[in-house]
């Protein structure tokens, strides 16, 4: 796609405008008021920014307004009633505190959210920031922690502990069995785990557990791990559903930082206790406001949209504009939506050139393609295409027209720009029947990450040439998952697979032969033949349908794919919404919050 974001002419200008709606993100996303202006250009035909909007408010606008629009406005009622205000000072000291805490630099903790979680300064600062900030001064008598909690967070941290063994039974009855047999030989505990406890992780390491800490988890485990003596044996305690009982091993005294460390784990874990308390305190306070709260969601609903134009809702008598959550929608999925209306466009051209249109009959055929595809099939086996519109729309949270829009229709128009050119040939049916239903090799597999292993490996099996010694060796040097786990079995291997390598050694070799080292990728692959299978189906034409009909999909999905690869690399778009973002990444952090 030749994207001309025209620098010279624009950077001056698009950098003072991104500095600009940076500093005041909050007046801009609640006004709405970025004008009309274009945000792309396909082939000279223009996006502006209010069919942007448009498209972004319909797929994401119940999802914006329900989980994020209403929620702040809540909290910003709950501060402006209680006389709360929060500074952009205090953002950005609390961003600074974040980002010493973590060890970085604020531009290179910016960069590493923005990066790592796809989160902009801007939106870091309003919608998760200062939500946190507002959240914790409305709560903030229930959230700090008294000087019992902060003792027992210590006494969990660095207080003594208990290193005990655990036996672990499914019922009582044999919890009881075993402990009778343990507290007659308590020195052959770790024996009888390994025998008899159902815990398959600490029955292998003799039932040793991680040391018990006071105020940790369990209470019943922690009193009765701290009640007992070296060598002891508790009584058995139901945990969830199973049956445990304990041994201890020895204690672990207790540990006293020193002193010039104190500072900073007192604001680790008054920060850990606060945040546990916040998260209660701000669910509390979010069922308290939503129960309270006198909420009237317009958008959706046709009859009160016709009293209420231009409001998406009305929250304790405030209402909230179409353009405020509009805003929003393309702050959160401007780009994704962009490029969707930018190949849309790009869909509609190519169709134009062609001579070629839409209808509904085809948007039918092509989701009863689709249906079928999936196997949703009525009793008499035609296609359930009712049943399968609801199941995608219901899956995917998505309304029939969107679906329409963005899956059903993207389709149509690719298939038609490439029907006259998928045909499928009978060296296509003969090669894909070899493929599906043709001879295969069954073989033992080692997959090594570099050459010298796998000459070291390869001597080794030549050596000694015995399906089981081979399998020895996947065991241990094989880096792939499924030879590694099985003892070097792997799927039969079959022709037309897409590994042209593989498949040449895999056939040439005889029941019992080594391969030469298969070099793929980065890898280095060892086989070892073990036969090869019957094929499944003899005649070609008892599945020849069938085979058709799978060639013919698999060959329009490469197709397709293609051609809108072509079409993007023909075309020309002129993306200015996504050149004035990446411009705006050159704005110091300072200045973006």
């Amino acid at each position: 796609m030749a994207i001309r974001t025209r620098y010279r002419l624009q950077k001056i200008c698009l950098l003072a405008a991104c500095t600009a709606f940076s500093l005041l993100p909050n007046i801009a996303s609640a006004q709405g008021n970025e004008g009309n202006t274009t945000v792309a250009v396909v082939n000279a035909d223009p996006i502006n920014r209010q069919m942007l909007a448009d498209a972004a408010l319909q797929r994401y606008g119940h999802s914006v307004l329900d989980n994020v629009i209403i929620n702040r406005q809540l909290i910003l009622q709950a501060c402006q009633e209680k006389g709360v205000g929060i500074s952009e000072q205090e953002v950005s000291e609390e961003i600074g505190r974040l980002a010493t805490k973590f060890g970085f630099d604020v531009p290179t903790y910016l960069k590493l959210l923005k990066d790592e979680r796809d989160i902009d300064p801007g939106r870091y600062s309003r919608e998760i920031i200062w939500p946190m900030l507002a959240l914790r001064k409305l709560v903030a008598d229930q959230v700090e922690p008294t000087p019992e909690e902060f003792s027992q967070a210590m006494a969990s941290e660095y207080g003594e502990s208990i290193k005990c063994r655990i036996f672990v039974a499914n019922t009582k009855e044999e919890a009881q069995k075993y402990l009778q047999q343990a507290q007659a030989n308590p020195a052959n505990f770790e024996d009888l785990v390994k025998q008899a406890s159902v815990d398959e992780a600490s029955a292998s390491v003799g039932g040793l557990i991680p040391p018990i800490r006071r105020y940790t988890g369990d209470t019943r485990l922690e009193e009765a791990a701290f009640a007992l003596k070296d060598g002891q044996i508790s009584q058995i305690l139901p945990i969830a559903n199973q049956f445990v009982f304990l041994q201890a091993v020895g204690r672990i005294p207790a540990y006293t930082p020193p002193g010039e460390a104190m500072p900073a784990i007192r604001e680790t874990i008054t920060d850990r206790i606060r945040n546990k308390k916040l998260k209660v305190a701000a669910s509390d306070l979010f069922e308290e406001l939503q129960r309270k709260a006198n909420l009237v969601k317009v958008l959706g609903n046709p009859e009160l949209t016709k009293q209420h134009p231009g409001v998406a809702a009305i929250i304790n008598g405030q209402p909230i504009t179409l353009a405020t959550v509009a805003a929003e929608c393309v702050k959160r999925h401007g780009d994704e939506v962009l490029e969707g209306e930018i190949n849309r466009k790009l869909l509609s051209h190519a169709l134009r050139a062609a001579s070629k249109t839409i209808n509904q009959e085809d948007l039918n055929s092509e989701m009863a393609r689709a249906a079928a595809t999936y196997g949703f099939l009525k009793a008499d086996g035609s296609t359930d295409l009712q049943g399968w519109v609801e199941y995608v729309t219901k899956e995917n949270d998505t309304p029939y027209e969107i679906y329409l829009s963005d899956a059903v229709w993207p389709s149509v128009a690719l298939r038609k720009l490439v029907e006259d050119k998928v045909t499928v040939t009978q060296e296509d049916l003969d090669r894909g029947f070899e493929g599906s239903y043709g001879k295969r090799v069954e073989i033992l597999a080692c997959v090594l990450s570099d050459q010298r292993t796998a000459q070291k490996i390869w001597q080794m099996a030549r050596d000694n040439p015995s399906e089981e010694f081979f399998g020895r060796l996947a065991a241990q040097y094989s880096i792939e998952p499924v030879s590694a786990s099985n003892s070097g079995k792997v799927p039969p291997i079959r022709k037309y697979s897409g590994q042209p390598a593989l498949e040449r050694e895999a056939f040439r070799l005889k029941p019992g032969e080594l391969s030469g080292i298969v070099a793929v990728g980065d890898k280095y692959i060892l086989l070892k033949c073990q036969g090869h299978t019957k094929p499944l189906v003899s005649d070609i034409e008892a599945v020849e349908p069938e085979l058709r009909r799978d060639l013919t999909e698999k060959k329009f999905a490469i197709a397709m794919a293609q051609e809108l690869d072509r079409l993007k690399a023909n075309s020309e778009v002129e993306n200015f919404f996504t050149a004035a973002k990446e411009i705006a990444k050159a704005v110091p952090a300072q200045q973006t919050r």
